[in-house]
């Protein structure tokens, strides 16, 4: 039979149709291809060691022959199912890890009561034993990275600190001096505790003293360290994560004796490097963006009445 003119347009009218139907299947297939889903279910699997090297790889002269940064927990071929970043790997760190689902804590302080996180003293404790316990039975890796943060360029708990201080554009690193507008040592006491999240603190000092060069240093750098930077700088205060009592405090205490103008601030060893764990979930999710990372805050060790 043969095909009239409108015959011949409603077939070009179905074989249009029906390109157009193929076409639309193939771009939804490479659509769904292409999604976020499938992306992530082809994203490399990232273990521990995978971590830690490539933190410890930006770090000058690293890794270092000794340090404490060491696994406390685990072990580096663990795959990372998420992260939390902290100063202290305490109790309540690990439980909150075990609700986030989380199998790597990156703690800045050791993990077991001292520096070198020495067990063996501890092997028959039952407060040891729990805790090794509960990181042992939910297959959790904690890796102490002090010594590396703390050398990685910048800094990366002094970096932060000083930002959430305010402070980028008038601390100097290499002298740990901020060179401030004068204000009252009560003036800047109120200003650590609001920047920092801090409730109490101990100082010592004129609260009406005039404060304009402030000496910087968190965590806990030692007596005979505070004190020689007190000497070489002579700032108007110094604020410190950390002290032993009978030895940079009674200098200060001292020095203002003698009619010197010098204050101190004692922040607290966790207030003063918290933000610390800030900056390294900052950093893990730059570099590690399909890994869940979580910064939890370690709450003080001890109240004030």
């Amino acid at each position: 039979m043969k095909k009239t003119q409108n015959d011949i347009f409603d077939l070009q009218t179905i074989n249009r149709r029906n390109f157009l139907m193929t076409t639309s299947k193939g771009a939804t297939g490479i659509v769904l291809l292409s999604s976020p889903l499938s992306l992530f279910a082809q994203q490399k699997e990232y273990t521990v060691g995978d971590v830690m090297d490539a933190f410890i790889n930006e770090v000058p002269n690293a890794p270092f022959k000794t340090t404490v940064d060491t696994l406390k927990a685990g072990n580096r071929d663990i795959k990372v199912t998420g992260i939390v970043t902290t100063t202290f790997a305490t109790v309540p760190v690990i439980k909150k890890a075990i609700e986030l689902k989380a199998n790597f804590i990156i703690a800045h302080e050791p993990t077991f009561y001292n520096h070198q996180d020495d067990t063996e003293w501890l092997k028959n404790d039952t407060v040891y034993k729990y805790k090794a316990n509960l990181l042992q039975q939910h297959d959790i890796a904690v890796w102490r990275n002090h010594d590396y943060i703390h050398t990685h360029q910048p800094d990366g708990v002094k970096q932060m600190v000083v930002k959430k201080l305010g402070w980028e554009k008038s601390f100097d690193t290499s002298t740990n001096i901020a060179l401030l507008p004068a204000i009252t040592l009560q003036q800047l006491i109120n200003h650590a505790k609001q920047k920092l999240g801090i409730q109490t603190l101990r100082y010592n000092g004129d609260l009406q003293q005039p404060c304009k060069k402030v000496l910087l240093m968190p965590g806990a750098a030692g007596g005979k360290r505070q004190i020689e930077a007190l000497i070489k700088e002579q700032p108007d205060v110094l604020i410190c994560g950390e002290i032993q009592e009978w030895e940079t405090a009674e200098y200060v205490r001292d020095a203002i004796a003698k009619g010197q103008q010098l204050s101190l601030i004692v922040l607290g060893h966790i207030a003063s490097e918290q933000p610390g764990g800030e900056y390294m979930a900052t950093w893990l999710k730059e570099k590690f963006p399909t890994i869940r990372t979580t910064f939890v805050p370690t709450t003080p060790s001890l109240k004030f009445l």
